[in-house]
């Protein structure tokens, strides 16, 4: 597994398995088995409902891998947004999950009608003082989002998760996460994975190269510098989606995947209006 150094020094892997929609039931299952399989970072949050089941599969693991292998990661939900409702929702997670501490709190959306997002920030550079949090990252942020926490606070997230994919690849603010050292993640990374498989150009390079489409899509996010964070509950395609270290898309592929942008994600959320609590 190749990794990355966030800006706060701490090492995340290239790769990560998400676990939205999963129930309790199917996250504890799936994440056991993901990390029988080799994965390392396990991606969650409070709003999925299945923290617990996480936590359940984490544990399921535990024999084989210790914690301090594991980088597990969850988010704030929105209707926990305010700095003590923050200290106890991380509490909280803590508790559902059976972790000591997180590798890294996120703030899953801005929730910019309720403005209470610069509080939780501080609530999580407390939480990261406390050693509850070792990093502290966002969700779905925008340029104008991030640019107020470090004018409140001095102090921009190491991560933040965004949609992207093959075909709406957020270019100007992965541009803008680069500027600023920030880590790019990237939830729903397959967007509608058949329709992928049928595209023209993603289709044609898994032929060629003896891959598969899904490979091909990850591979591109991982050669982009961003962190995918695919799902799956079958065993086969869990191993193959964590099998995209050892080769490269060529650099006239990676054009021609550039040039399957059409700008509509899977969900297309605006973060200025979308709002989840």
């Amino acid at each position: 597994m190749n990794h990355h150094v966030l800006r706060d020094g701490h090492e995340i892997p290239a790769i990560g398995y998400g676990t939205y929609p999963m129930d309790d039931a199917e996250s504890e299952a799936n994440v056991s088995e993901a990390i029988r399989r080799g994965y390392r970072l396990i991606d969650t949050a409070a709003q999925y409902g299945n923290e617990e089941g996480v936590g359940r599969g984490i544990r399921a693991a535990s024999p084989d891998v210790e914690r301090d292998e594991l980088f597990v990661q969850t988010k704030l939900a929105g209707k926990d947004h305010g700095y003590d409702k923050t200290l106890a929702a991380c509490k909280e997670s803590l508790r559902r999950l059976g972790l000591e501490y997180l590798d890294l709190y996120l703030i899953h959306w801005p929730n910019p009608s309720v403005d209470l997002y610069v509080e939780s920030w501080k609530a999580m550079i407390e939480l990261r003082e406390q050693g509850l949090v070792r990093s502290i990252g966002t969700s779905n942020f925008l340029p104008e989002h991030l640019n107020r926490l470090e004018e409140e606070t001095g102090e921009m997230p190491v991560v933040n998760q965004i949609e992207v994919q093959v075909q709406y690849q957020q270019e100007a603010l992965r541009g803008f996460h680069d500027e600023h050292r920030i880590i790019t993640q990237a939830w729903s990374p397959l967007g509608r994975m058949k329709a992928l498989a049928e595209d023209s150009a993603v289709g044609q390079i898994a032929d060629q190269i003896g891959a598969t489409p899904a490979q091909v899509v990850l591979r591109w996010h991982v050669q982009n510098h961003i962190i995918p964070l695919p799902k799956s509950a079958n065993p086969e395609r869990m191993e193959q989606n964590l099998n995209v270290f050892d080769w490269e898309l060529s650099e006239e592929d990676m054009q021609k995947l550039h040039l399957a942008h059409t700008g509509i994600g899977l969900k297309g959320y605006d973060p200025r209006t979308h709002e989840e609590f």
